[in-house]
This record gives C-alpha cells, structure tokens and sequence, in this order.
C-alpha cells in the first residue's frame, strides 16, 4: 500500500517535504510514499498584468518626478528672486521670448544676424572639428605613452605644464597662426580637449594585467595583434571616459572663445544679445547651451556602456 501526501508544486521539493515523506515512510511500516503535488492556485485574470504596470508606473514616477520637482524648485527660486523687478528678467518674460525664438529659429536675415538654430549648429560644427582633430592625435598618442614607459617619461612634464593652461590663453596663438577666427577657435578646441584623451587612454593601458601581455609574447604575437586583440579591447571603456570629458571640455571651450573671436556661433550670439540688452535671450542660450552639452554627454555615456565588456 502506498501512503499519498498531497503538496503545493512550489513546496514539492523542499526540505520540509521531503522530511514528511521520511516521517510517513518510517510510520507505515516500511510503506512507500509519494509526494502528489497540487497545482498552484490560479492568478486572477488580468492580476499579473496589473501588477506589472502597476511596477512601471511606479518605475516611471521614480525617474521623472525628482528631476520634475529640481526645475520646479528652480523655476520657483527663480520666480521669488525676480518678482520684485531688478535687471534679470522673470521666468514668464523669458518665456515669452523663448517661445518668439524657436517660432523661427534657422531664419537668415544678414551674415551675423542668423536664428539660434544657426548658431547652435555652427558651434558644433567647430567642435566636431577640433575635437574630431583631437581624438586622431590624443588616442594613438595616449597608447603609445601607455605601452612605453620611457616615451611617457619623456611626454609627462609637458603634459602638466601644458594641461593646466587657460583655454582662452590658447586663443592668441591660434589667431597670430592662422590669421582667421574659425581656425583659431577650432585650435583652441584641440588643444583643451586633447589632454583627457591622452591621460585616460594611458591610464587604460598600464591597468592591462601583465599576464595578458606575456601571453602574448610567449605567443610570439606581433605589436599589431597586441594593440586589436590585447590592448584595445581592455583599454576601450578608459578611452570612452576620456572622450567623454573631452567634449564636454570642448563644449565649454567654444563658447568662450565665439565671444572673443566673432562670427556665428551660440557663444557670439550670447554676446550680440548682451550688447543689445536682451537679457531674457542670454538665459535662453544658458539653457540651450546646457541642453546640447547634456545631450553630448549622455549619447556618449551610452556609447561607453554599448562598449563596455567588462559589464558582460
């Protein structure tokens, strides 16, 4: 005779049970006993499906509402700041104005009279140049520093005496070179944004584990199969880091030097706006220049973690 002991599915094989089963076995007598498991209790309809969107709306509200509640805080802070009048205009006068900008904002009406949508494209435009220069020249050079101690020996005292320099100290040497305002400003953008590529880069190669590296010379492996198979794969999230400060640093560079240089760009057109008085436009272009400058960040924090393989 076989002795049956009813259990939940989800309790079928625990220790509990299988005790139990022990305990049958010993009292009937040698008797076999088996374990008959009942099926779980069925979910009402449509419960789980509410209590996943349930967990997304709780989710959703998580990301959203304090990053709601920080610029309603500053828009407050704002609002108390300037309700009593004073030179900086209240947040409803900037939005109004904010609203007659982006009604048109890549309209031409003059060489240095171009919509903010002009301006903003501009700017990157130096940028993508001077940091794109940068990128070619820092990340190979970084490698090298990196994988020979004595080339970095040699490169380091320049590096800190020429990192810490203002950018806008760079932006003499640029005009007296190149005799133009656009090159200038692009030089001045290589040459600020250059530092973060090199040290982070060399930084990834010297955390290369030194097994891997007698690996490969115990393998024969050329410095070309070192540098693809060894050394870019390890040191790629290093080198994402450093261009990622380095477009923010470029960012922050153009904008200086359009002041000083002229032309089209944001930077020029914050100092066209201060010269005709129009304040609200000035808060208008710190925000569009903060927007930009989190956008740029953010797509290439993406990019470091598509690349990242140590989070795989």
């Amino acid at each position: 005779m076989t002795l049956a002991v009813v259990a939940d599915r989800t309790d079928a094989g625990t220790a509990e049970v299988r005790g139990l089963r022990a305990v049958l076995a010993a009292r009937g007598k040698g008797r076999a006993v088996k374990v008959v498991a009942a099926d779980a209790p069925a979910a009402a309809p449509g419960r789980g499906y509410g209590a996943r969107l349930g967990g997304w709306m709780r989710a959703l509200a998580a990301a959203v509402l304090p990053p709601l509640a920080g610029l309603a805080l500053l828009i407050g802070l704002w609002h108390l700041a300037t309700m009593n009048g004073g030179g900086i205009p209240t947040p409803g006068k900037t939005w109004e104005a904010a609203v007659a900008i982006f009604s048109d904002p890549f309209y031409r009406a003059g060489p240095n009279d171009q919509g903010i949508g002009w301006n903003v494209l501009s700017s990157l435009q130096r940028v993508a140049i001077g940091f794109g220069i940068a990128a070619l020249v820092g990340i190979p050079a970084g490698f090298l520093l990196g994988r020979f101690a004595v080339l970095s020996q040699m490169m380091n005292p320049i590096i800190s005496l020429l990192r810490p320099v203002s950018p806008l100290a760079w932006l003499p040497i640029g005009l007296l070179v190149f005799q133009r305002a656009d090159p200038a400003a692009t030089w001045t953008i290589f040459i600020c944004s250059i530092w973060p590529m090199i040290l982070n880069t060399a930084q990834g190669v010297t955390r290369v584990p030194q097994d891997y590296l007698n690996v490969a010379r115990v393998l024969n492996l050329s410095e070309w199969k070192v540098f693809t198979k060894i050394l870019f794969p390890a040191v790629l999230p290093y080198m994402l880091t450093g261009i990622r400060l380095s477009i923010g640093t470029a960012w922050l560079v153009i904008v200086a030097a359009e002041m000083l240089t002229g032309g089209v760009g944001i930077g020029f057109w914050v100092w066209d706006e201060w010269n005709n008085l129009k304040v609200e436009h000035i808060i208008i272009a710190i925000f569009v220049i903060g927007i930009v400058g989190l956008i740029l960040e953010q797509a290439l924090m993406l990019l470091a973690r598509r690349f990242n393989y140590e989070s795989r």
